[in-house]
């Protein structure tokens, strides 16, 4: 029976993916720390992958072990393909293969469409797309290879990209940001209708304001926190265990007839809360 803190989320252990094998990218900070301690709290083994920050992943593998399944760090860049052939065949190796991909791993290099670099668009592109791209590949072909296993799961293999509300809102400053974002959407989609005949379900999870280092600029101080919920109907910012709850649940069979789809996680800012009274 499970538990619940002040806020009414989940605090306990629930076996939704007890022994699958799961990777998240960019998992020692945020929403990809969340998201990895998350899956081990239902059950799954979890590869903590990160790019800068040893000491953080390995804080988050043992949390992960105190739910008594396996993890471990695994440092990698995401935009570098033997980088991360390297660790889906790591993963094989150790967990004998993969089940679930939670490509997170993502970043910011913001400005102003005039005074952006080639160099700053390129990078967040790289990362955020690339990345999730050559992620999403080499656990399709794991999935390919091993075919369902019914006791495990559904399904041969679960994707999850994590998007963003700025796939479809724009953001002016952010044009890189949001660019990939867009293009996540329709990676997203066109991999779900290619991979769902293999019985690989394909999604996405769009965060949005969600309180995480990256925005901490948005929501540390009240006039800031205050400015931000104007532009959020249900008045809260976001948690990062927000979106690890709505991951877990969308890795899980509890949603095996779910393929192609965005779960906007946002408190309701793809509402276009501007309008609440026009019309």
């Amino acid at each position: 029976m499970g538990t619940s803190d002040n806020e009414g989320r989940r605090t306990t252990s629930y076996p939704l993916l007890k022994g699958q094998k799961a990777l998240v990218t960019g998992a020692n900070s945020g929403i990809g720390r969340a998201t990895a301690i998350g899956l081990g709290r239902v059950g799954a083994d979890v590869v903590v992958n990160y790019v800068a920050g040893r000491e953080a992943a390995e804080e988050v593998v043992r949390e992960i072990e105190g739910f008594g399944v396996r993890a471990y760090a695994h440092e990698a860049d995401v935009s570098q393909e033997d980088q991360v052939t390297g660790m889906i065949s790591r993963m094989v190796d150790e967990f004998g293969t993969i089940d679930v991909l939670v490509a997170n791993a993502g970043l910011q290099r913001d400005a102003a469409a005039t005074e952006m670099t080639l160099a700053q668009w390129q990078k967040v592109l790289d990362v955020n797309l690339t990345g999730q791209f050559l992620c999403a590949r080499e656990a399709a072909k794991e999935f390919m290879r091993r075919g369902v296993v019914p006791e495990v799961s559904c399904a041969a293999g679960k994707i999850i990209c994590m998007s963003s509300v700025h796939q479809i809102i724009p953001w002016a400053g952010h044009v890189n940001y949001a660019a990939s974002k867009g293009g996540v959407l329709m990676m997203m989609q066109t991999l779900a209708q290619e991979l769902a005949p293999h019985r690989i379900r394909v999604n996405a999870v769009a965060p949005g304001a969600i309180r995480t280092p990256i925005n901490r600029s948005a929501w540390e101080s009240a006039e800031a926190e205050a400015d931000l919920l104007r532009l959020i109907p249900y008045n809260r910012v976001g948690d990062p265990e927000d979106i690890a709850t709505a991951v877990a649940a969308l890795a899980s069979d509890l949603f095996d007839y779910v393929v192609g789809a965005t779960l906007y996680v946002d408190g309701g800012m793809t509402l276009f809360p501007g309008f609440e009274t026009g019309g």
